[in-house]
């Protein structure tokens, strides 16, 4: 994966929620302990993780280093370019 600036991250976050604004996966996750007659779990928790497209986006970034570093990645049939500080342009 490439390294990555927060405002890179924050800028490639808003490109990616434009294709899926539900990018949250909600589950389910045991915690507690479990009863040693019956094996139910005391406490289920509900967790939000990021799913699997999210990560899948994120390994398309490619790095470009002209004069000013930034972040290449192919969306919707056109080059986008994250600069450090977050700017985005085609």
């Amino acid at each position: 994966m490439v390294k990555t600036t927060r405002k890179q991250r924050e800028a490639l976050f808003k490109v990616f929620q434009r294709d899926f604004p539900g990018w949250i996966t909600v589950t389910t996750r045991h915690s507690g302990t479990r009863c040693p007659h019956c094996g139910e779990w005391s406490t289920l928790e509900t967790v939000k993780v990021p799913s699997l497209q999210w990560r899948r986006f994120r390994k398309q970034v490619r790095p470009f280093v002209c004069n000013d570093p930034c972040i290449m990645i192919q969306w919707r049939g056109m080059w986008l370019g994250i600069e450090v500080d977050g700017f985005t342009h085609s």
